[in-house]
């Protein structure tokens, strides 16, 4: 035997290791337990271990050997809070041989550690549907699809035969493709494909030339391409070969021809008779389309996931909105593929943050588009539309778009959905803000279903989301009526009360404002009210208690008894200090005086505690708040009605004036409610009503005023004669017309001949 032989002999021995080496298999073969080691995602431990082969010689010496490091994944997907972490490290070391028995004690650690990771409580019912949502906010794994599963299984040393196959036909092109995303879709093998850049470039040309002839060829190659896109270190060598770029023309190409298909098909449809044969090939035409359409889907998947998963990079996503990726997505949305939805439905909340997408999807059809997935039954699809159409909530116009194709409705009716409640319940407090849309709640059976939510609430604290819908819809007045049918507003009285929730006495609030059959049901709690104001709580409490109260413009109410009772006139004065309370507080106090003002009792009480001063030296601070204006005019107004008060505002106060100086207020209601008053004012004091007069014949001629005096400041130089109208020789006499006395009579005219040709006409 030469040395030639040895050397081959020695070469195929070494093809023999290595090839054992990759299938795991032992030749004399050593295998050495390495570290020890949790995955980062998912519920798993990590092995790592060492493989070492060797050929012994004839006599028993090494000859030739190989290693090879190698990791196992152990994956322990029943792992949970109640699970027996022992038990299972001790059933983890019986079924894996790569690791000894005396490392027990480390994967009890390791799986106490997993436990502990996954299962790590959670605070707050709003934290946990967050955790839920980010969970169902990402699309399924991408599975082979139709087409690519082979018989044969794939090797990382046989990489170089498969990349040859990428240079026959178009079937073994796939074959060999195929047989590279077996490799691709273990993560192991990613970094040494992404050092064979001969096979990469050879892929991307190959997808470049030949997606138009094969689908599942694009489909294949795009699948390689989404297993490195998956991990955010490989977007270089994706965008590299200009894969994204590859894909959104793919995409756009078969939307295209998906239109053509539909146009052949709805002409085939049309035409077709009631003839048997050609019926048949109507349906052949039918299920012709129907497999073309699920190949393509696939293809649609798989690029728009790689696309999803490179706009991780906003200045990628920049260069996606440029090439219209909105018009693309809002376009896919009216297949029938649930997990092909998911994708898109991702992506297009992804890019529904950003304004300038969310103005590309409020130029499309896509609420429209979205309206059809609500609701739906394939759970995460329902969740991330909900989510989407909650983030172009935020826009009015859209929000609108959502009322007009019937969205309501859909909403109110997922109340009862638990897993999707909170997002649905934001979604209808942005539609409630609009003063358009309130009503609309009316013809639903939302308020309904909020009234026992609300009800069922504990007492420590009720959800914001819920609390904020009930307060907005509240303010419409046929909602209110809704509220308060039954006991409505007895139970919301009772729990206002108990708990002292100042959002919950809001919406009350909100109620007693609407005239009607509501603002009566309120008499029953004016007590309750009124004792809440005097008990020296929480002033945000108190303010919203007293501008209840101050709603309650009731005729047959007993304000007088109210005052005495609960002592409140001395309150009443005291906030009105400036600076002694909150500006929103005093200016509900205002509203209140106001308001009891109506009764002439009360209004007689309020003058003799010295109110009316306090309210001058208020409107003299906030002369710059027209609401404050407003509402101090407007208690002037109501206490000028009645005789006692009358007497005290237009003689003892210097009110009348202030009124006068707002007559020609710029705010319409200020100057509304002066003229009122002082129309009454003028009727019953006679100097101020000149002075009211006086003044409105200033203000409506102020301009010819103005003028007048302009002119005679002009005119200030003087005659050329001095008393002209003296000098009686100046005006013509004698010659014929009049002396200069004046004294000739009108008859003396009519005498007069006619001269220099003139004809006199006599009658």
């Amino acid at each position: 035997m030469d040395g030639r032989t040895h050397i081959y002999i020695y070469i195929y021995i070494y093809i023999y290791i290595l090839q054992y080496l990759a299938i795991g298999e032992d030749a004399n073969s050593k295998v050495t337990a390495g570290s020890l080691d949790v995955h980062p995602t998912e519920k798993a431990l990590v092995v790592h271990y060492e493989v070492e082969a060797s050929i012994l010689g004839e006599g028993g010496g090494h000859m030739l050997g190989e290693r090879k490091e190698g990791q196992k994944i152990i994956r322990v997907k029943s792992l949970s809070p109640s699970t027996d972490v022992a038990a299972l490290a001790q059933k983890v070391v019986e079924e894996c041989k790569l690791i000894p028995p005396s490392r027990l004690p480390q994967v009890e650690q390791l799986l106490y550690y997993l436990q502990n990771r996954k299962s790590s409580p959670v605070e707050g019912k709003g934290k946990l549907v967050e955790k839920k949502e980010k969970r169902t906010a990402k699309p399924r794994e991408l599975t082979p699809f139709e087409g690519m599963e082979l018989d044969e299984e794939a090797s990382i040393t046989r990489v170089d035969e498969y990349v040859e196959l990428l240079y026959e036909g178009v079937p073994e092109k796939i074959r060999g493709s195929a047989l590279i995303l077996q490799l691709a879709r273990n993560p192991d093998n990613l970094e040494e494909l992404l050092h064979n850049e001969a096979a990469l470039g050879a892929l991307a040309r190959v997808l470049r030339e030949d997606w138009k002839q094969s689908v599942e060829l694009a489909t294949i190659i795009i699948y390689i391409f989404f297993c490195f896109s998956s991990f955010s270190q490989f977007h270089g060598v994706v965008s590299h070969y200009k894969i994204g770029a590859l894909c959104m023309s793919v995409v756009e190409h078969e939307l295209k021809r998906h239109d053509v298909w539909c146009e052949e098909l709805r002409k085939k449809n049309k035409s077709a008779p009631e003839n048997g044969s050609l019926r048949r090939d109507q349906d052949k035409a039918l299920r012709k389309y129907q497999g073309l359409r699920a190949k393509q889907e696939q293809l649609l998947r798989v690029s728009l996931y790689l696309l999803l998963n490179l706009a991780e990079d906003t200045r990628t996503e920049l260069k996606m909105r440029n090439k219209n990726i909105v018009s693309l997505l809002v376009k896919v949305l009216d297949r029938d593929d649930e997990e092909l939805l998911v994708l898109v439905v991702s992506f297009l909340k992804k890019l529904s943050i950003f304004l300038e997408n969310k103005n590309d999807m409020a130029e499309v059809d896509t609420i429209e588009q979205l309206a059809h997935l609500v609701p739906c039954e394939h759970e995460d699809l329902l969740n991330l539309t909900l989510r989407l159409l909650l983030n172009l909530s935020f826009d009015s116009g859209l929000r609108a778009k959502m009322v007009e194709v019937g969205l309501l409705p859909k909403l109110a009716g997922l109340l009862g959905d638990e897993n999707n409640r909170q997002v649905v319940m934001r979604i209808l407090y942005h539609i409630s803000i609009d003063d358009r849309f309130k009503g609309m709640f009316v013809y639903t059976d939302c308020i309904p279903q909020l009234m026992q939510m609300l009800f069922e609430c504990s007492e420590e604290e009720i959800e914001a989301e819920l609390i904020s819908i009930c307060i907005n819809l509240a303010a419409n007045k046929r909602n209110a009526q809704l509220v308060c049918e039954g006991k409505g507003l007895k139970k919301l009285m009772k729990k206002a009360l108990k708990t002292k929730d100042c959002l919950l006495m809001k919406m009350i609030r909100n109620i007693s404002q609407h005239d009607g059959p509501t603002k009566p049901l309120f008499i029953d709690y004016v007590g309750d009210l009124a004792a809440e104001i005097r008990a020296e709580e929480e002033e945000e409490w108190v303010l919203e208690c007293l501008g209840t109260l101050a709603n309650l413009t009731i005729p047959d109410l007993d304000w007088e008894l109210v005052l005495k009772e609960y002592n409140l006139v001395p309150y009443l004065k005291d906030r009105l200090k400036p600076g002694l309370a909150e500006d929103d507080l005093i200016l509900e106090v205002v509203i209140m005086i106001g308001t009891v003002s109506m009764d002439d009792a009360c209004a007689a009480m309020l003058a003799k505690s010295g109110i009316i001063p306090a309210l001058i030296e208020l409107l003299n601070a906030q002369q710059e708040d027209d609401e404050f204006v407003c509402q101090i005019v407007y208690v002037f107004y109501q206490m000028v009605f009645h005789q006692a008060t009358r007497d005290v505002i237009i003689k003892d106060t210097q009110a009348p004036a202030y009124l006068i100086d707002l007559m020609h207020d710029k705010n319409t209601e200020i100057r509304k409610v002066c003229d009122n008053t002082l129309d009454i004012i003028a009727e019953y004091d006679e100097e101020w009503g000149r002075k009211i007069q006086s003044e409105k014949f200033r203000f409506h001629n102020n301009q010819w005023l103005e003028m007048v005096e302009s002119r005679q400041a002009d005119e200030s130089e003087t005659y050329l004669y001095e008393n002209d109208n003296d000098r009686t020789d100046l005006f013509y006499s004698a010659d014929g017309i009049t002396p200069a006395d004046g004294s000739v009579s009108p008859d003396f005219f009519s005498d007069l001949q006619a001269q220099n040709g003139d004809s006199h006409i006599t009658g």
